[in-house]
């Protein structure tokens, strides 16, 4: 089973029109392996920006959304919104939203439901936090919020999962390529277990935490790692080296 590379830049709340405008230009006109899906989170504020501007062949993802589709929820933004920018993907579940946000996993899980029903692509976040990994209970964290994304997914075609662990999140650690490897191979068992050998073995797991252009390709050899979010290496030009670490 072959699956595609998918490399998602997440943005986060960075960048003005001009510093994205840049950014968008060194992408349209960079060299890609085209064998790479690429998508971009961008604030939400910029999404209608950076759809306009950005070559159709890359995607763009909305960095959060809510679970229903529209009424009295001020700041929020719903999967419908985001279609209506010509946007396809949000990422849901992000450490940050976990952590700093205090979203439960409750809410993540409903705000999948509902991005899906709504026709956009999922990149659905899970990971430990250090305590958790020195505590040992890395897969017994990272299989309780995969099941509750998996019990709001019926079409797992729509679906990245994205493996961060916490405590490799813009620190400069990264998880080892073997860390990496072992924590996706049991994901691949467990949803092999608990949804079915077909989602196992089609469903992409990328991986997140301090991706660079030093340590991707290392990361991308892996056979169980499908791609990379990159946080604050998305911003700059070594996103290219990413994004073709396995060409």
């Amino acid at each position: 089973m072959t699956r595609k590379f998918f490399v998602c830049g997440n943005w986060k709340m960075n960048g003005s029109k001009k510093s994205i405008g840049e950014l968008i230009q060194t992408l349209n006109t960079a060299k890609l392996d085209p064998n790479v899906e690429v998508v971009c989170g961008a604030p939400s504020i910029y999404l209608d920006f950076v759809r306009s501007k950005l070559d159709p062949k890359f995607g763009v993802a909305a960095q959060n959304c809510y679970k229903v589709p529209k009424g009295a929820f001020t700041g929020e933004i719903s999967p419908a919104m985001i279609k209506d920018c010509g946007v396809n993907w949000v990422i849901l579940g992000h450490s940050e939203r976990r952590h700093v946000f205090g979203e439960s996993d409750e809410l993540i899980g409903q705000k999948t439901a509902h991005a899906l029903e709504n026709g956009l692509g999922v990149i659905a976040c899970i990971g430990e936090k250090l305590d958790e990994r020195e505590g040992g209970i890395t897969e017994k964290v990272v299989f309780a919020q995969t099941k509750v994304i998996a019990d709001n997914v019926k079409d797992w075609s729509k679906v990245v999962l994205a493996y961060e662990p916490v405590w490799a999140i813009g620190t400069g650690k990264t998880a080892s390529p073997q860390q990496a490897q072992e924590v996706h191979d049991k994901l691949r068992e467990w949803l092999k277990t608990n949804v079915s050998e077909a989602v196992a073995n089609s469903v992409r797991i990328i991986y997140g935490g301090s991706v660079t252009g030093g340590t991707c390709k290392e990361l991308a050899s892996q056979k169980d790692v499908d791609g990379f979010l990159v946080g604050g290496a998305s911003l700059k030009p070594e996103f290219i080296d990413i994004i073709n670490a396995k060409a």
